[in-house]
């Protein structure tokens, strides 16, 4: 273990100066904050104040993630290709059509000043660890620093607005008049269990968060933070300053992503050098942007981008040879990161709604549970009111020349769909609508019809319901065995009549591929065998969790455990199958080869035997793969940070980070859990300094 005393080497002014807020000025935090750092290279901040804790936090991060730091906060700017190259230009441009860097500053002057400290502070522990350790950052990431709290709104903004709500991918994606089918949802998922269905009396909270195991903007990164009346263990997205998955001595909450209707293509109407809007000829508002280029030689390229503006947003392509402008809800609410900073200091259900109220986070499905036993499920988005019209009329490209189509409001808290403290003693969420989040009491989606999409369905949605409904009270241990399921709701509504109309009116391969799928046990684990045939067999058979044309009976909002069913086309079926067949025996060998000889997790030098599979199978342990080119596919997706917390009276978690807690070049911790995450296994949340010293590898006083 090694001890450091840091030296303090003070560089230039951040970009935007502060009063200080501690004895040592804003670029130092008092004597005696320090982080412990344990055996799986998680932070453990200990701070004298709520500043020097966010002081510590982005310390913590540039230290676990410096270089990834620096290139998220550089695509933030709409600077990365002056720093890294041309293959940032695609997101340079789409920061500058939406003007994010200019929008940070108004945001900055709207934060509360007591919060924007907060901010300065988190900024000035970023650019302390780069000012103190240049040499652990690449040639790049160090043209990046300093940071300020610009790049901090910048990032939150990008990430929530603009990569979220609207990717800069969206401009391919500019519907015609009329419904585009909804995308399928990721892979996360969330539980609340109140205490009258807990094995123990007390709440219980399971956050599965599942994205990109790629480093980029989907990185998460777990850490404990204490200070003075706090003590928050969770994670968030690598270059936000508060938690977004998180638990502490009096609440917890997690996330999944939801699809409110967020953004809005406007069809504009150009005339002369303006476009029509209410009967006048209004003028573009335009602004130029230069952005710089690093080319490979060195040198630096420049390139001009003009951009016009409407009242409903910038113009971001054409449709039917008309511009089209776009509006995305949230960019008129600065405050999401404050808001967050309450939700994790909240003490009680009533300190949490009132967080909530601010109604600044522009997305995400919020489950919440706390030690008093309150459990909720809330639609937690900006979602825009549409005083006419349905969803297929606002998810086309709407007139643009109208006052009448600009929405400026949003459905307000008490308006959002949600359940506090249901019968059923549960609720959940796989990435699905809101309606049946507490089955078996249902929501109603006809009041928000032209506002929420109703028609998405997740068999993993099922699954989870499925397991909920299992156990009359569930405990601890039987929550972390749920959240390891691999079984496939998907092979348990289609296989049996699969297995029927192979036998009856199948080929010999489509026949012996039945007979391997009648052993299977139906799951996703490295040794199930059957796994890869199933796999195999729905990708060829137009059938997914998602596809409603392939079952012989459609979802029911109050059904979700027996619709959707069934084999639409069962002779397509068993043609699938024979092709899956002769696929799997070329690709793998054998009909029956395991699940992880062939599935695997890895990173760097760890290679181990995957547990999980695709959500759109209906599989609760979500993991997707790469594409390959031989036998052997890498899992790029799934889940990413794991906690299942039980508010005893001294609140425990067990916690995984599957990609490990730095994207550091030489890291030990950059995938020194994949074995866990093979073996389904969860580790003990240190939260108290006993426990952290007990397991301690390094430390860093101030």
């Amino acid at each position: 273990m090694r001890r450091r005393v840091l030296p303090w080497i003070f560089g230039g002014l951040m970009a935007m100066s502060l009063a200080p807020v501690r004895a040592g000025g804003p670029d130092r935090p008092e004597h005696g904050t320090e982080i412990l750092w344990d055996s799986y290279g998680v932070a453990h901040v200990y701070a004298r104040s709520v500043d020097d804790l966010f002081f510590g936090f982005g310390w913590a991060q540039a230290r676990s993630h410096g270089n990834l730091l620096a290139r998220l906060y550089a695509q933030a700017r709409g600077r990365a290709a002056e720093y890294f190259g041309p293959e940032e230009l695609e997101n340079d441009r789409w920061m500058a059509i939406n003007e994010v860097a200019v929008r940070a500053r108004s945001w900055a002057a709207a934060q509360d000043p007591a919060f924007r400290r907060s901010l300065e502070a988190f900024a000035a522990g970023m650019n302390a660890y780069a000012r103190a350790h240049p040499d652990t950052l690449s040639a790049a990431a160090r043209r990046v620093f300093p940071m300020s709290v610009l790049d901090v709104l910048a990032h939150q903004q990008r990430l929530f607005e603009f990569i979220y709500a609207a990717p800069a991918d969206i401009v391919s994606r500019i519907p015609p008049p009329a419904s585009p089918p909804p995308r399928e949802p990721g892979g996360s998922n969330g539980w609340a269990i109140a205490p009258e269905r807990s094995a123990s009396g007390h709440a219980m909270l399971l956050m599965n968060p599942h994205l990109s195991w790629a480093p980029g903007w989907a990185r998460y990164y777990e850490i404990h933070l204490t200070a003075p009346g706090i003590n928050l263990y969770g994670a968030t997205q690598v270059g936000l300053p508060v938690l977004r998955f998180m638990f502490s001595d009096y609440v917890g909450f997690t996330h999944t992503v939801n699809a409110p209707n967020a953004v809005t293509f406007y069809a504009i109407h150009p005339e002369r050098s303006g476009y029509r809007y209410d009967g006048r000829i209004l003028p573009f508002r335009t602004h130029t942007h230069l952005i710089r280029v690093l080319q490979a030689d060195g040198r630096m390229s420049t390139q001009r981008l003009d951009v016009r503006n409407t009242v409903q947003g910038p113009i971001i392509g054409e449709h039917d040879g008309s511009p089209v402008a776009m509006r995305v809800a949230g960019l008129d609410r600065p405050g999401a990161l404050a808001q967050y900073w309450a939700m994790n200091v909240a003490h009680n259900l009533a300190d949490y709604q009132r967080a909530l109220r601010r109604m600044q986070i522009p997305t995400f499905n919020n489950l919440y549970a706390d030690r008093d036993g309150h459990i909720q499920y809330l639609y937690m988005a900006l979602v825009p009111r549409h005083g006419s019209g349905d969803l297929r009329f606002w998810n086309s490209t709407v007139p643009g020349d109208t006052s009448a189509t600009l929405w400026t409001d949003y459905l307000g808290y008490d308006e959002l769909p949600r359940v506090t403290d249901p019968p059923g003693g549960t609720v959940q969420n796989s990435n699905d609508p809101p309606w049946d989040a507490a089955w078996p009491a249902t929501i109603d989606p006809a009041p928000y019809g032209r506002e929420i999409e109703s028609t998405r369905v997740s068999l993993r949605m099922a699954r989870g319901i499925r397991m909920l409904a299992a156990s009359r009270r569930i405990s601890f241990d039987e929550l972390m065995d749920d959240k390891w399921s691999t079984r496939s709701e998907l092979a348990d509504r289609i296989l049996p009549d699969l297995i029927e109309a192979a036998d009856r009116e199948g080929d010999a391969a489509a026949r012996d591929a039945a007979e391997v799928l009648g052993k299977w046990d139906r799951c996703f684990d490295p040794t199930s065998r059957g796994a890869l045939l199933f796999l195999a067999w729905s990708d060829r058979g137009g059938l997914s969790g998602y596809a409603q044309t392939g079952f012989a009976r459609p979802y029911e909002l109050r059904a979700p455990l027996t619709t959707p069913a069934g084999l639409a086309d069962p002779r397509s079926a068993v043609a699938a199958l024979s092709e899956a067949a002769r696929f799997v025996v070329s690709r793998y060998g054998a009909l029956d080869a395991p699940w992880g000889d062939f599935m695997r997790f890895r990173i760097g030098p760890v290679d181990v035997a995957a547990r999980g599979g695709p959500g759109r199978l209906g599989i609760f342990n979500a993991i997707d793969f790469a594409p390959a080119h031989d036998a052997v596919r890498e899992a790029n997706f799934g889940g990413s940070f794991t906690a299942v917390v039980s508010f005893d009276d001294e609140p425990r978690g067990r916690v995984l980070t599957s990609y490990g807690s730095s994207s550091q070049p030489g890291s030990p911790h950059a995938s020194d859990q994949l074995a866990l995450l093979s073996a389904g296994e969860l580790r003990e949340a240190w939260r108290s300094r006993a426990q952290v010293e007990a397991h301690l590898e390094d430390v860093d006083r101030f």
